[in-house]
């Protein structure tokens, strides 16, 4: 597959995410929380840069996600979108800012008038939020199965959906989620032909992350996809600085393997 001399005077849109969900086309993601790095994965050939709280991880060196406040949510996706000119830009809600329908506007607010960023993303099926914010023009991204902001709830990190009942709400979620507006869903954590269920009901591009091949995207973080992060990778990545000495190369590198259908393989799936 050959791809096009990448754009970077064009912003892509969510409109033109689902165009490559609609022609088949894999969307390629990667994590960013700093100006430099973003404009390295932009270059690569991503076509979302997700501003995520896993910052509170790899950039602050909490256990959690729990900790992150939305004045770090602003500064870094701030600093990404300085740099960044063809990705969209989607930026994490953090714990607890979305508890309200006015936290939720107030705090989505800030993410892009003060950090620049083009979506929002919350975790759960908060559907009377997604409503409340698409209905005041913001884009929204869902995000379903392991959800960090709820890990002291469901007790570790571990794969959701596994059992019939649960994956049944899932897909329930996912449908309801679309149904009030949002744009993308991300999932996490779930097994493979549930995630490839899911993918094929909905009309809105899903991005997986430990989700298997048959979503419309991947994610990962940036410092888990190049064997920099302190803690242990997660068994759904894989580390692509190690075929190559260039962190450029490494990043284009997965951004290629996603486009192809190369990455993941059977072995970062459930």
């Amino acid at each position: 597959m050959t791809y096009p001399i990448l754009n970077l005077s064009k912003t892509l849109t969510h409109l033109d995410l689902l165009a490559m969900k609609q022609r088949g086309e894999k969307i390629s993601c990667l994590t960013a929380y700093d100006a430099s790095f973003s404009a390295l994965i932009d270059a690569a050939g991503c076509d979302v840069i997700l501003v995520g709280d896993s910052l509170g991880m790899v950039i602050q060196g909490n256990s959690t996600t729990l900790p992150v406040k939305i004045e770090d949510m602003i500064y870094h996706t701030r600093c990404v979108t300085k740099t960044c000119k063809r990705a969209l830009v989607v930026a994490d809600l953090p714990f607890m800012t979305y508890d309200t329908l006015e936290n939720a506007a107030k705090n989505a607010a800030r993410l892009i008038q003060d950090g620049g960023a083009q979506m929002v993303k919350l975790e759960g099926a908060k559907i009377e939020i997604i409503e409340f914010l698409v209905a005041q023009g913001i884009s929204v991204c869902g995000h379903l199965g392991l959800l960090p902001q709820f890990i002291h709830q469901l007790g570790g990190y571990k794969v959701q959906g596994k059992f019939a009942d649960a994956a049944e709400k899932l897909l329930a979620d996912a449908l309801e989620i679309q149904n009030a507006g949002a744009t993308m869903l991300v999932l996490e954590c779930v097994p493979a032909e549930l995630a490839k269920q899911i993918t094929e009901k909905l009309t809105i591009p899903v991005i997986g992350i430990g989700a298997g091949k048959c979503c419309d995207g991947q994610v990962l973080v940036v410092y888990d996809m190049l064997g920099i992060s302190t803690g242990k990778r997660p068994r759904f990545s894989k580390n692509f600085l190690t075929d190559t000495n260039s962190i450029e190369s490494a990043l284009k590198n997965y951004s290629i393997a996603v486009k192809n259908g190369k990455f993941p393989t059977e072995a970062h799936s459930f």
